[in-house]
């Protein structure tokens, strides 16, 4: 195999791999078998850094995703041990009030429920999957206080906050002498760019490391113009609207890879790897050949001249201010 990159999360002393295995299919597009012989290939590959959710787990229902890699962990031979687990609390896992988002008595819930699923007594990192506006900073800290004290959870991250929240989460952190956010999860891909304007400013700033969630933009990245010609993958109504809406540039994005001699989405993943404040791209393998392929974007080195051409093809954004203003 190719030896596998590593860098440190956030400004944390914490090693993960330069890819970060997501589970989110599991359950769903993968069974567990195939999850399992994922998560064995990953590590195999010198995959540490494996990210889920709390709400994961598709038709099988909320949390199977988590016991699922609880069930692997179980098998032993240091699978936990070699693992850096991220999951994350938010969303709703039942009817009842205060069985979702980041109330105090949510978090000490969530972690627990997750631990017991998980098969484990910590978790790496824990991520808040979205902004919850009801909830003070004070108390969203003071409880995740609680779960360092009590070693449930090492280090703490957030997904899909704007630029300004970070901004807030570390000044509130910081008043009460707290580590804070060490990483952000972030939507990012060639075609989905507006977090350059102030979330990874923001980002490299306070010292949080970038995971971006789907690098491919749900598959159109890779391949999907020639795919779609050649019969090889249908796409939902919804994928089919955006594959027409970005036919051109998907087009010249393909040529360009083929030029250079990559499969699209290796490329794709590599761009996000050459990005700097970009700690690790996740990606979602439904099956051991899905990840093989992703591994092959740690040996892509692009040029300024590549990188210009992509910037051509899919126009990005200056830092804010300067992007709309002098």
């Amino acid at each position: 195999m190719e030896r596998m990159e590593y860098t440190q999360l956030g400004r944390t002393g914490l090693s993960v791999s330069r890819l970060c295995l997501g589970t989110m299919n599991f359950g769903s597009q993968a069974d567990e078998a195939t999850g399992h012989a994922i998560m064995d290939q990953a590590l195999e590959q010198g995959i540490n850094f494996f990210d889920t959710a709390n709400v994961y787990g598709g038709e099988a229902g909320r949390g199977a995703t988590e016991e699922i890699i609880g069930n692997w962990f179980a098998q032993g031979g240091d699978r936990r041990e070699r693992t850096v687990l991220a999951t994350k609390l938010y969303g709703a896992t039942g009817d009842w009030p205060n069985e979702g988002k980041l109330s105090a008595l949510n978090v000490r819930r969530a972690i627990d429920a997750s631990l017991r699923r998980l098969r484990t007594d910590y978790v790496d990192l824990y991520q808040f999957h979205h902004i919850d506006r009801a909830t003070p900073w004070e108390e969203l800290w003071q409880a995740c206080e609680t779960l360092v004290a009590q070693g449930k959870v090492l280090y703490f991250g957030s997904s899909n906050f704007a630029g300004w929240h970070l901004a807030v989460a570390q000044a509130e952190a910081a008043k009460r002498n707290f580590l804070g956010l060490v990483a952000e999860q972030s939507h990012y891909n060639l075609l989905t760019r507006e977090v350059e304007l102030e979330v990874l400013p923001a980002a490299q700033a306070h010292g949080i490391g970038v995971i971006p969630w789907s690098p491919l933009a749900s598959g159109l990245l890779g391949g999907a113009v020639r795919k779609q010609r050649e019969g090889k993958r249908r796409y939902s109504e919804r994928a089919t609207a955006s594959l027409e809406k970005y036919r051109d540039q998907l087009g010249a994005y393909e040529d360009f890879a083929d030029k250079l001699g990559h499969e699209p989405g290796d490329l794709a993943l590599a761009w996000l790897l050459h990005q700097p404040a970009v700690t690790a791209p996740i990606v979602g393998p439904r099956t051991p050949a899905h990840l093989d392929g992703a591994l092959k974007a740690l040996e892509i080195t692009l040029s300024a001249e590549d990188l210009a051409t992509l910037d051509e093809i899919f126009p990005g954004y200056r830092t804010a201010p300067e992007h709309y203003a002098w």
